[in-house]
Protein backbone atom coordinates (compact mmCIF):
# COMPACT_ATOMS: atom_id res chain seq x y z
CA UNK A 1 0.00 0.00 0.00
CA UNK A 2 3.18 2.55 0.42
CA UNK A 3 4.17 2.12 -2.65
CA UNK A 4 1.25 2.43 -4.44
CA UNK A 5 0.52 5.68 -2.17
CA UNK A 6 4.05 6.80 -2.68
CA UNK A 7 3.25 7.31 -6.43
CA UNK A 8 -0.31 9.09 -5.89
CA UNK A 9 1.17 11.44 -3.39
CA UNK A 10 4.45 12.28 -5.95
CA UNK A 11 1.12 12.64 -8.89
CA UNK A 12 -0.99 15.14 -6.27
CA UNK A 13 2.38 17.33 -6.13
CA UNK A 14 3.37 17.18 -10.03
CA UNK A 15 -0.36 17.69 -11.64
CA UNK A 16 -1.38 20.88 -11.06
CA UNK A 17 1.66 22.33 -12.23
CA UNK A 18 2.51 20.00 -15.38
CA UNK A 19 -1.13 20.62 -16.54
CA UNK A 20 -0.79 24.56 -16.24
CA UNK A 21 2.29 24.11 -18.01
CA UNK A 22 1.44 21.42 -20.83
CA UNK A 23 -1.75 22.30 -21.14
CA UNK A 24 -2.13 25.80 -20.32
CA UNK A 25 -5.21 24.95 -17.92
CA UNK A 26 -6.49 27.52 -14.96
CA UNK A 27 -7.34 26.53 -11.45
CA UNK A 28 -11.20 25.14 -12.95
CA UNK A 29 -9.49 23.18 -15.14
CA UNK A 30 -6.86 21.76 -12.62
CA UNK A 31 -9.75 20.95 -9.89
CA UNK A 32 -11.17 18.68 -12.65
CA UNK A 33 -8.15 17.16 -13.51
CA UNK A 34 -7.11 16.46 -10.02
CA UNK A 35 -10.79 15.70 -8.96
CA UNK A 36 -11.44 13.32 -11.83
CA UNK A 37 -9.71 9.90 -10.68
CA UNK A 38 -12.17 10.63 -7.77
CA UNK A 39 -14.88 9.43 -9.48
CA UNK A 40 -13.82 6.33 -10.95
CA UNK A 41 -12.78 5.43 -7.02
CA UNK A 42 -16.41 6.30 -5.87
CA UNK A 43 -17.79 4.21 -8.12
CA UNK A 44 -14.73 0.63 -7.78
CA UNK A 45 -14.12 0.86 -4.17
CA UNK A 46 -17.34 -0.89 -3.13
CA UNK A 47 -17.08 -4.01 -5.48
CA UNK A 48 -13.16 -4.04 -4.14
CA UNK A 49 -14.53 -3.85 -0.99
CA UNK A 50 -17.10 -6.93 -1.59
CA UNK A 51 -14.59 -8.88 -3.77
CA UNK A 52 -12.27 -8.85 -0.99
CA UNK A 53 -15.20 -9.68 1.91
CA UNK A 54 -15.77 -13.03 -0.46
CA UNK A 55 -11.68 -13.71 -0.20
CA UNK A 56 -10.70 -12.31 -3.53
CA UNK A 57 -8.79 -9.74 -1.91
CA UNK A 58 -4.88 -10.77 -3.03
CA UNK A 59 -6.06 -10.54 -7.09
CA UNK A 60 -8.02 -7.15 -6.76
CA UNK A 61 -4.98 -5.74 -5.13
CA UNK A 62 -2.50 -7.14 -7.88
CA UNK A 63 -4.70 -5.59 -10.09
CA UNK A 64 -5.20 -2.17 -8.60
CA UNK A 65 -1.06 -1.91 -8.64
CA UNK A 66 -0.94 -2.74 -12.30
CA UNK A 67 -4.05 -0.50 -13.24
CA UNK A 68 -2.50 2.52 -11.45
CA UNK A 69 0.83 2.00 -13.50
CA UNK A 70 -1.14 2.12 -16.54
CA UNK A 71 -2.96 5.41 -15.55
CA UNK A 72 0.62 7.42 -14.88
CA UNK A 73 1.80 5.97 -18.33
CA UNK A 74 -1.20 7.54 -19.57
CA UNK A 75 -0.35 10.88 -17.60
CA UNK A 76 3.23 11.07 -19.18
CA UNK A 77 2.00 10.10 -23.05
CA UNK A 78 -1.59 12.44 -23.00
CA UNK A 79 -1.43 14.38 -25.60
CA UNK A 80 -4.58 16.45 -24.58
CA UNK A 81 -6.36 17.47 -21.68
CA UNK A 82 -9.13 15.37 -22.71
CA UNK A 83 -7.25 11.72 -22.55
CA UNK A 84 -5.75 13.33 -19.48
CA UNK A 85 -8.78 13.26 -17.68
CA UNK A 86 -9.47 9.86 -19.11
CA UNK A 87 -6.38 7.73 -17.72
CA UNK A 88 -7.34 9.76 -14.22
CA UNK A 89 -10.15 7.60 -14.06
CA UNK A 90 -7.88 5.18 -14.69
CA UNK A 91 -5.73 5.33 -11.78
CA UNK A 92 -8.67 6.42 -9.38
CA UNK A 93 -9.69 2.97 -10.77
CA UNK A 94 -6.77 1.17 -9.69
CA UNK A 95 -6.27 3.12 -6.39
CA UNK A 96 -9.46 2.25 -5.38
CA UNK A 97 -9.10 -1.41 -5.74
CA UNK A 98 -5.51 -1.13 -3.57
CA UNK A 99 -6.81 0.40 -0.67
CA UNK A 100 -10.44 -0.74 -0.79
CA UNK A 101 -9.60 -4.07 -1.70
CA UNK A 102 -6.66 -4.93 1.14
CA UNK A 103 -8.81 -3.11 3.80
CA UNK A 104 -11.45 -6.42 4.45
CA UNK A 105 -8.20 -8.15 4.30
CA UNK A 106 -6.70 -6.57 7.01
CA UNK A 107 -9.50 -6.64 8.93
CA UNK A 108 -10.50 -9.96 8.80
CA UNK A 109 -8.21 -10.88 11.52
CA UNK A 110 -8.90 -8.13 13.95
CA UNK A 111 -10.83 -7.82 16.99
CA UNK A 112 -13.59 -5.56 17.86
CA UNK A 113 -11.08 -4.12 20.72
CA UNK A 114 -8.42 -2.74 17.89
CA UNK A 115 -10.84 -1.54 15.49
CA UNK A 116 -9.53 1.91 15.33
CA UNK A 117 -6.30 1.65 15.38
CA UNK A 118 -5.69 -0.65 13.07
CA UNK A 119 -7.67 1.14 10.84
CA UNK A 120 -5.56 3.72 11.46
CA UNK A 121 -2.38 2.39 11.24
CA UNK A 122 -3.57 0.69 8.31
CA UNK A 123 -3.64 3.58 6.64
CA UNK A 124 -0.95 4.87 7.68
CA UNK A 125 0.48 2.91 4.97
CA UNK A 126 -1.59 5.54 2.46
CA UNK A 127 -1.17 8.72 4.22
CA UNK A 128 3.01 7.29 4.62
CA UNK A 129 2.90 7.75 0.49
CA UNK A 130 1.03 10.65 0.13
CA UNK A 131 3.53 12.46 3.18
CA UNK A 132 6.55 11.02 0.97
CA UNK A 133 5.22 11.11 -2.48
CA UNK A 134 5.23 14.96 -3.09
CA UNK A 135 9.12 14.88 -1.98
CA UNK A 136 9.64 12.52 -4.17
CA UNK A 137 8.27 14.35 -6.88
CA UNK A 138 10.09 17.43 -6.52
CA UNK A 139 13.39 15.60 -6.09
CA UNK A 140 12.31 13.54 -9.13
CA UNK A 141 11.74 17.03 -11.02
CA UNK A 142 14.80 18.38 -10.03
CA UNK A 143 16.64 15.55 -11.31
CA UNK A 144 15.12 14.74 -14.81
CA UNK A 145 11.39 17.20 -15.11
CA UNK A 146 8.36 15.59 -15.50
CA UNK A 147 9.40 12.72 -17.25
CA UNK A 148 11.41 11.47 -14.21
CA UNK A 149 8.37 12.09 -11.55
CA UNK A 150 5.75 9.74 -14.33
CA UNK A 151 8.37 7.48 -14.90
CA UNK A 152 8.48 7.22 -11.26
CA UNK A 153 4.90 7.12 -10.18
CA UNK A 154 4.57 4.07 -13.27
CA UNK A 155 7.06 2.14 -11.35
CA UNK A 156 5.69 1.82 -7.75
CA UNK A 157 2.32 0.45 -7.98
CA UNK A 158 4.19 -2.17 -10.01
CA UNK A 159 6.08 -2.78 -6.94
CA UNK A 160 2.79 -2.86 -5.00
CA UNK A 161 2.02 -5.89 -7.68
CA UNK A 162 5.30 -7.65 -6.99
CA UNK A 163 4.64 -7.50 -2.76
CA UNK A 164 1.58 -8.22 -2.93
CA UNK A 165 2.45 -11.52 -5.44
CA UNK A 166 4.76 -12.52 -2.91
CA UNK A 167 1.95 -13.30 -0.54
CA UNK A 168 0.42 -16.52 0.70
CA UNK A 169 -3.30 -16.85 -1.41
CA UNK A 170 -5.60 -15.89 1.22
CA UNK A 171 -8.13 -19.31 1.94
CA UNK A 172 -11.46 -18.33 1.01
CA UNK A 173 -13.65 -18.43 4.11
CA UNK A 174 -17.07 -20.36 4.31
CA UNK A 175 -19.79 -18.58 4.77
CA UNK A 176 -18.61 -15.81 2.72
CA UNK A 177 -20.59 -13.67 0.73
CA UNK A 178 -20.70 -13.95 -2.97
CA UNK A 179 -19.33 -11.38 -5.13
CA UNK A 180 -22.60 -11.92 -7.35
CA UNK A 181 -24.46 -8.42 -6.58
CA UNK A 182 -28.53 -9.40 -6.34
CA UNK A 183 -29.55 -5.32 -5.17
CA UNK A 184 -27.64 -2.49 -4.53
CA UNK A 185 -27.81 -3.03 -0.89
CA UNK A 186 -25.05 -5.84 -1.39
CA UNK A 187 -23.14 -3.17 -2.91
CA UNK A 188 -24.34 -0.14 -0.08
CA UNK A 189 -24.95 -2.25 3.19
CA UNK A 190 -27.42 -0.39 5.31
CA UNK A 191 -25.52 1.56 8.25
CA UNK A 192 -23.10 3.16 5.45
CA UNK A 193 -25.10 6.57 4.55
CA UNK A 194 -24.69 8.72 6.88
CA UNK A 195 -21.40 7.63 8.29
CA UNK A 196 -20.55 7.99 4.52
CA UNK A 197 -22.44 11.54 4.21
CA UNK A 198 -19.78 12.87 6.71
CA UNK A 199 -16.96 11.54 5.35
CA UNK A 200 -17.84 13.39 2.50
CA UNK A 201 -18.41 16.78 3.56
CA UNK A 202 -15.02 16.51 5.78
CA UNK A 203 -13.01 14.97 2.66
CA UNK A 204 -13.80 18.27 0.86
CA UNK A 205 -11.57 19.96 2.32
CA UNK A 206 -9.14 17.53 1.55
CA UNK A 207 -10.02 17.47 -1.79
CA UNK A 208 -9.88 21.93 -1.73
CA UNK A 209 -6.17 21.54 -0.27
CA UNK A 210 -4.85 19.19 -3.32
CA UNK A 211 -6.21 20.78 -5.75
CA UNK A 212 -5.74 24.11 -5.16
CA UNK A 213 -2.88 24.44 -2.38
CA UNK A 214 0.38 24.62 -4.66
CA UNK A 215 -1.50 26.86 -6.67
CA UNK A 216 -2.29 29.06 -4.37
CA UNK A 217 1.10 29.79 -2.06
CA UNK A 218 2.69 30.45 -5.78
CA UNK A 219 0.03 32.77 -7.77
CA UNK A 220 -0.45 34.65 -4.49
CA UNK A 221 3.13 34.83 -3.53
CA UNK A 222 2.70 33.08 -0.35
CA UNK A 223 5.67 30.95 -0.23
CA UNK A 224 6.05 27.31 0.56
CA UNK A 225 4.56 25.68 -2.05
CA UNK A 226 7.36 22.90 -2.63
CA UNK A 227 6.34 22.04 1.41
CA UNK A 228 2.76 22.54 1.75
CA UNK A 229 1.56 19.10 0.85
CA UNK A 230 4.24 17.50 2.95
CA UNK A 231 3.09 19.22 5.56
CA UNK A 232 -0.02 18.43 5.67
CA UNK A 233 0.35 15.15 5.43
CA UNK A 234 3.31 14.82 8.53
CA UNK A 235 0.70 16.53 10.60
CA UNK A 236 -1.77 14.13 8.77
CA UNK A 237 0.48 11.44 9.93
CA UNK A 238 1.48 11.78 13.31
CA UNK A 239 -2.12 12.50 14.62
CA UNK A 240 -3.21 9.29 12.84
CA UNK A 241 -0.23 7.49 14.69
CA UNK A 242 -0.54 8.91 18.05
CA UNK A 243 -4.40 9.20 17.89
CA UNK A 244 -5.99 5.82 16.42
CA UNK A 245 -6.11 4.10 19.86
CA UNK A 246 -8.17 7.16 20.98
CA UNK A 247 -10.96 5.99 18.41
CA UNK A 248 -11.06 2.96 20.72
CA UNK A 249 -11.23 4.51 23.97
CA UNK A 250 -13.87 7.07 23.32
CA UNK A 251 -15.44 6.41 20.19
CA UNK A 252 -15.97 7.02 16.27
CA UNK A 253 -18.26 10.11 16.96
CA UNK A 254 -16.74 11.83 19.62
CA UNK A 255 -13.15 11.48 18.03
CA UNK A 256 -15.16 13.10 14.85
CA UNK A 257 -16.54 15.68 16.43
CA UNK A 258 -13.42 16.96 17.61
CA UNK A 259 -11.06 16.58 14.67
CA UNK A 260 -13.35 18.01 12.26
CA UNK A 261 -13.69 21.20 14.56
CA UNK A 262 -9.89 21.23 13.88
CA UNK A 263 -10.22 20.91 10.10
CA UNK A 264 -13.03 24.11 10.14
CA UNK A 265 -10.31 26.31 11.99
CA UNK A 266 -7.44 24.88 9.67
CA UNK A 267 -9.14 26.10 7.05
CA UNK A 268 -10.44 29.44 7.89
CA UNK A 269 -6.83 30.63 8.54
CA UNK A 270 -5.64 29.12 5.67
CA UNK A 271 -8.03 31.80 3.65
CA UNK A 272 -6.97 34.61 5.73
CA UNK A 273 -2.82 33.68 5.80
CA UNK A 274 0.05 35.98 3.73
CA UNK A 275 2.93 34.53 4.97
CA UNK A 276 4.40 30.92 3.90
CA UNK A 277 5.24 30.67 7.73
CA UNK A 278 1.57 31.10 8.89
CA UNK A 279 0.37 29.23 5.57
CA UNK A 280 2.14 25.91 6.83
CA UNK A 281 1.11 26.48 10.36
CA UNK A 282 -2.57 26.93 8.92
CA UNK A 283 -1.89 23.63 7.02
CA UNK A 284 -0.74 21.73 10.07
CA UNK A 285 -4.07 22.56 11.68
CA UNK A 286 -6.02 21.18 8.85
CA UNK A 287 -3.99 17.93 8.52
CA UNK A 288 -4.18 17.66 12.02
CA UNK A 289 -8.02 18.12 11.88
CA UNK A 290 -7.90 15.38 9.52
CA UNK A 291 -5.97 12.87 10.70
CA UNK A 292 -8.78 11.09 12.41
CA UNK A 293 -11.68 11.70 10.41
CA UNK A 294 -11.09 8.31 8.19
CA UNK A 295 -10.45 5.61 10.92
CA UNK A 296 -13.54 7.53 13.18
CA UNK A 297 -16.13 7.09 10.13
CA UNK A 298 -14.51 3.36 9.90
CA UNK A 299 -15.67 3.16 13.63
CA UNK A 300 -19.06 4.71 13.07
CA UNK A 301 -19.43 1.98 9.95
CA UNK A 302 -18.73 -1.33 11.33
CA UNK A 303 -21.02 -0.49 14.26
CA UNK A 304 -24.08 -0.24 12.15
CA UNK A 305 -23.44 -2.38 9.44
CA UNK A 306 -24.47 -6.04 8.53
CA UNK A 307 -21.76 -8.11 10.06
CA UNK A 308 -20.32 -10.27 6.97
CA UNK A 309 -20.54 -7.13 4.54
CA UNK A 310 -17.56 -4.87 6.78
CA UNK A 311 -15.86 -4.78 3.23
CA UNK A 312 -18.67 -3.49 1.05
CA UNK A 313 -19.88 -0.64 3.69
CA UNK A 314 -16.63 0.76 4.80
CA UNK A 315 -16.06 0.46 0.65
CA UNK A 316 -19.13 2.07 0.08
CA UNK A 317 -18.59 4.51 2.71
CA UNK A 318 -15.17 5.28 1.56
CA UNK A 319 -16.75 6.13 -1.93
CA UNK A 320 -17.94 9.17 -0.25
CA UNK A 321 -14.66 10.34 0.64
CA UNK A 322 -13.65 10.01 -3.14
CA UNK A 323 -17.17 12.08 -4.16
CA UNK A 324 -15.98 14.89 -1.75
CA UNK A 325 -12.38 14.98 -2.87
CA UNK A 326 -14.15 15.30 -6.66
CA UNK A 327 -16.45 18.22 -5.62
CA UNK A 328 -13.83 19.63 -3.98
CA UNK A 329 -12.05 20.05 -7.22
CA UNK A 330 -15.15 20.87 -9.47
CA UNK A 331 -16.55 23.57 -7.20
CA UNK A 332 -13.51 24.87 -5.56
CA UNK A 333 -11.81 25.27 -8.96
CA UNK A 334 -14.73 27.15 -9.73
CA UNK A 335 -14.56 29.51 -6.76
CA UNK A 336 -11.44 30.41 -6.49
CA UNK A 337 -11.95 31.58 -10.33
CA UNK A 338 -14.38 33.99 -9.71
CA UNK A 339 -14.08 34.80 -5.66
CA UNK A 340 -10.33 33.96 -5.75
CA UNK A 341 -8.37 30.88 -3.39
CA UNK A 342 -9.25 32.46 -0.20
CA UNK A 343 -13.04 31.52 -0.71
CA UNK A 344 -12.36 27.94 -1.66
CA UNK A 345 -11.00 27.58 1.09
CA UNK A 346 -13.69 29.12 3.29
CA UNK A 347 -16.68 26.85 1.49
CA UNK A 348 -14.46 24.42 2.68
CA UNK A 349 -14.91 24.93 6.26
CA UNK A 350 -18.61 25.60 5.37
CA UNK A 351 -18.25 21.58 4.56
CA UNK A 352 -16.79 20.47 7.68
CA UNK A 353 -19.44 22.59 9.49
CA UNK A 354 -21.63 20.39 7.68
CA UNK A 355 -19.82 17.35 8.57
CA UNK A 356 -20.14 18.23 12.52
CA UNK A 357 -23.47 19.26 12.54
CA UNK A 358 -24.04 15.64 11.02
CA UNK A 359 -21.81 13.44 13.56
CA UNK A 360 -25.05 14.50 15.99
CA UNK A 361 -27.37 13.50 13.75
CA UNK A 362 -25.37 9.75 13.43
CA UNK A 363 -26.12 9.64 17.27
CA UNK A 364 -29.36 10.34 17.34
CA UNK A 365 -30.40 7.34 14.25
CA UNK A 366 -28.08 4.87 16.44
CA UNK A 367 -30.93 4.96 18.62
CA UNK A 368 -32.74 2.72 16.27
CA UNK A 369 -29.81 0.33 15.37
CA UNK A 370 -29.27 -3.48 17.29
CA UNK A 371 -26.88 -3.35 19.70
CA UNK A 372 -23.55 -1.40 18.20
CA UNK A 373 -20.91 -3.70 19.67
CA UNK A 374 -22.09 -7.13 18.62
CA UNK A 375 -22.35 -5.81 15.13
CA UNK A 376 -18.48 -4.60 15.41
CA UNK A 377 -17.57 -7.45 16.83
CA UNK A 378 -18.76 -9.79 14.13
CA UNK A 379 -17.71 -7.26 11.64
CA UNK A 380 -14.54 -8.18 13.03
CA UNK A 381 -14.69 -11.85 13.47
CA UNK A 382 -14.31 -14.33 10.21
CA UNK A 383 -17.36 -16.03 9.54
CA UNK A 384 -16.40 -19.10 10.84
CA UNK A 385 -16.15 -17.98 14.21
CA UNK A 386 -19.41 -15.84 13.76
CA UNK A 387 -21.15 -19.13 13.12
CA UNK A 388 -19.79 -21.10 16.43
CA UNK A 389 -21.39 -18.28 18.45
CA UNK A 390 -24.85 -19.22 17.43
CA UNK A 391 -25.94 -22.22 19.98
CA UNK A 392 -28.58 -22.90 16.88
CA UNK A 393 -27.77 -27.02 15.69
CA UNK A 394 -28.23 -25.78 12.07
CA UNK A 395 -25.69 -23.13 12.05
CA UNK A 396 -23.25 -25.96 13.98
CA UNK A 397 -23.68 -28.67 11.27
CA UNK A 398 -23.00 -25.86 8.83
CA UNK A 399 -20.05 -25.42 10.43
Amino acid sequence: MLCGYLALGATLQELPTYMAGRFGTGPALVGLGVGAAFAATAVTRPFAGRAGDSGLARPVVMAGGVITSVGAIGHLLAPNLALLIAVRLIMGAGEAALFSGALPWVLSATSSARRGRVAGWFGLSMWGGLAIGPVLAVAAHQLGGSTAVWSLVIALPLASTVLIASTRRVPRQYGAPQVRVRSWRDIVPAGAGLPGLYLGLAAYGYGTLTALLVLYLTDDRIGGQSMGLTVFAIAFLLTRAAGSPLIDRYGGLTVARLVVLAEIVGLVLLAQTHTAAGALFDVSITGIGLGLVYPSAVAITLTRAHALRSGAAVGAMTSCWDLGILAAGLLGGVIAVHFHYPAAFLAASVAGAGALALTFAIRGSARNTTDAGSQTLAAFTPPSVSLCAQPDSHHLVAL
